[in-house]
């Protein structure tokens, strides 16, 4: 079914609630397992009804955030997704004492147990009220950003069409525009200010509620994280800062060089060639024909996959007044269809965007089947493997959109993928801290973010801009304010992203079979499981980083970067 043709109506809560319990006390006294998956099995074809409609209405506010109708029916969501939460728990909590639970568990596997398991440690009905505001609070910031119509050149542009120009060989131009970009963030400092300082807030006072004491510990349960902890990620931040961080400085400094400039400035970064950046070719309907030919080359499944994403209309892709910024996948379960959201703007990223996001994609397409829905979709660190290997899986393509630019695409992409790294975890540990202090002021935030510029970033420079030089750039970071404490799986993934490609280059054809085992297993496992499923090493193991950036260094330096 297309897009357009799927039907939205309100879904009615109280006949939800009413339905979902009444299966639920069936459940609990089912008199033996198979009455219980029986049951199990409309739980999950009630929870598919009402996420289909949670994604409908969140897709088309997201595509035209003014639009009345489509903001109403998100308020509506966000206000009681909390309600929706209480009636899951009370799921888990029936699922965790099932008199049958060990043949549940062989029908299902452990995975589906485990996130019972976390779960109930994420929820009390105390807790209700904050989490509708946490959610207001969130969709706050996001029409904030998306209100943005910033005056450049005598135009009204969005901030995605003006990021654009801040890739131009012209300097002035892209100092212009970076300011103009940052303008926006700095104009409503105050307001994205108190934004987090209520979310700070917020969360600190549910994980009170829950027992913590913080949010921290909360946060990383949230993302049922349940093979590894604080301690571990901290471990991994401290291997990219002693592995890592050199091999990006040493990439600023050849881009230093390859483009002219003695001294870096933060509007000169996303300028990586005087040639110009290799740029997709094409509009964004020529790009999508050329991702179809891509896909239908690739494997059979891929091309099943796309065909039935183009045929559908399930990718609103094209930037334009009102749309939510950023890019993302989401699902309809009602009708086993993904669906990709992304802001083309006539950079790398259209082509960035449309192999990540389809890697997201296809890993749902691939597992869609599955009898509950916790399985559709794994834990987002693992989610991100699917998007990150999917880019570098793709390499060989990539002349269908670039032409005679592909390989300064593939070193911009490899550069760009390690350069980023370092922000993750700058990210993820300015977290910790503002969650183990959710005392400090706006002010003490942005001196936080300074240090971790300052020790895993120390190439920025912004040229005496006072928003930026005070610590105010995180505040453009979506995940931030929406997802506390996701940013470091986008890390993890791509340490097994860069496995992939590392496996790709001996045996392209055993890599991929390694990527579509790990699509077709779903959320079925936890993260280190699904890593060893996939023939990869654990991004925790201290044995993995160093050899592995030794060898993307080396294919780097291999490259005559000065002569594209």
């Amino acid at each position: 079914m297309k897009f357009s043709e799927m039907n939205y109506t309100r879904p009615d809560l109280a006949k939800m609630e009413s339905s979902f319990n009444a299966l639920l006390a069936k459940f609990e006294v089912a008199q033996n397992a198979e009455q219980q998956m029986k049951l199990l099995s409309e739980i999950n074809e009630l929870k598919n009804d009402f996420n289909t409609y949670v994604s409908i209405a969140s897709v088309r506010n997201s595509i035209d955030t003014t639009d009345a109708f489509y903001e109403a029916e998100q308020d509506f969501f966000d206000a009681n997704e909390p309600v929706i939460k209480n009636l899951h728990i009370k799921f888990y909590k029936a699922l965790g004492s099932s008199k049958f639970k060990n043949e549940l568990q062989k029908k299902f596997g452990n995975q589906l147990f485990n996130l019972a398991d976390v779960s109930l440690k994420t929820f009390d009905p105390s807790i209700i009220e904050d989490l509708k505001e946490e959610n207001r609070l969130g969709t706050q910031y996001t029409k904030l950003v998306a209100s943005a119509e910033v005056e450049f050149n005598g135009e009204k542009l969005t901030l995605p069409a003006l990021s654009a120009y801040m890739e131009s060989t012209n300097r002035e131009v892209r100092k212009k525009a970076y300011l103009a970009n940052h303008g926006f963030f700095a104009t409503h400092e105050k307001e994205f200010d108190e934004i987090y300082d209520k979310l700070v807030k917020v969360r600190t006072s549910i994980a009170h509620k829950l027992g913590y004491k913080n949010f921290v510990e909360l946060a990383y349960y949230r993302m049922a994280r349940t093979d590894y902890n604080a301690a571990m990620v901290k471990g991994f931040r401290e291997e990219v800062l002693k592995y890592v961080v050199p091999v990006a400085n040493k990439l600023r400094e050849r881009q230093s060089k390859r483009i002219g400039i003695d001294k870096l400035k933060a509007y000169d970064l996303a300028h990586n060639f005087n040639s110009g950046n290799p740029k997709p070719q094409g509009t964004a309907e020529e790009i999508v024909a050329s991702g179809q030919k891509m896909y239908s080359e690739l494997s059979p499944e891929t091309k099943e996959f796309f065909d039935f994403m183009v045929k559908n209309d399930l990718l609103d892709l094209e930037n334009k007044k009102g749309k939510a910024s950023g890019g993302y996948c989401t699902m309809f379960p009602k009708y086993k269809s993904p669906f990709i959201f992304a802001n083309f703007n006539g950079t790398i990223g259209d082509v960035d965007v449309l192999t990540h996001e389809a890697g997201h994609a296809f890993q749902c397409f691939e597992s869609r089947n599955f009898n509950v829905e916790e399985y559709y979709w794994p834990t987002m660190e693992s989610c991100e493997i699917h998007s990150m290997s999917m880019e570098q899986l793709t390499y060989p393509w990539m002349n269908l959109f670039f032409g005679k630019d592909t390989e300064k695409y593939k070193f911009v992409h490899m550069s760009s993928n390690i350069l980023f790294l370092p922000y993750g975890v700058a990210v993820d540990e300015f977290q910790h801290i503002v969650y183990e202090n959710p005392d400090m002021t706006s002010e003490q935030r942005k001196k936080v973010w300074l240090d971790m510029e300052k020790k895993y970033r120390p190439w920025m420079d912004y040229d005496g801009v006072d928003y930026l030089e005070r610590g105010g750039f995180w505040q453009r970071q979506g995940h931030i304010y929406r997802s506390p404490f996701y940013y470091v799986d986008y890390c993890l993934a791509q340490l097994c992203a860069f496995q992939f490609w590392s496996k790709g280059q001996k045996d392209f054809s055993s890599a991929w079979e390694d990527y579509l085992r790990l699509c077709k297993a779903g959320g079925s496992d936890s993260f280190l499981g699904l890593v060893k499923l996939a023939n990869l090493q654990s991004p925790f193991d201290k044995k993995v980083i160093e050899p592995l950036f030794a060898e993307l260094q080396s294919h780097l330096e291999s490259i005559d970067d000065l002569n594209m």
